[in-house]
């Protein structure tokens, strides 16, 4: 097996760290909310979403490609 050991540690801490990031991100986000414009809150909430969603998608293929490589 030819996983790499630091690639699989800096994945194991980012899904434990990844969850405090969004929710900071998401509290300081509905804080700041009605301050923002009607465009802004669109490009802000798309961009947080869309940022969370390919996170977690990178961090789930992350894991299973470097445990399973051969």
């Amino acid at each position: 097996i030819l996983s790499s050991l630091p690639l699989q540690m800096a994945l194991y801490f980012n899904v434990y760290y990844f969850p405090f990031w969004w929710l900071s991100t998401v509290v300081m986000l509905c804080l700041k909310y009605q301050a923002l414009s009607d465009y802004c809150k669109f490009i802000l909430v798309t961009v947080v979403v869309l940022g969370s969603l390919i996170e977690a998608i990178r961090l789930y293929l992350g894991y299973m490609g470097n445990l399973q490589e051969k």
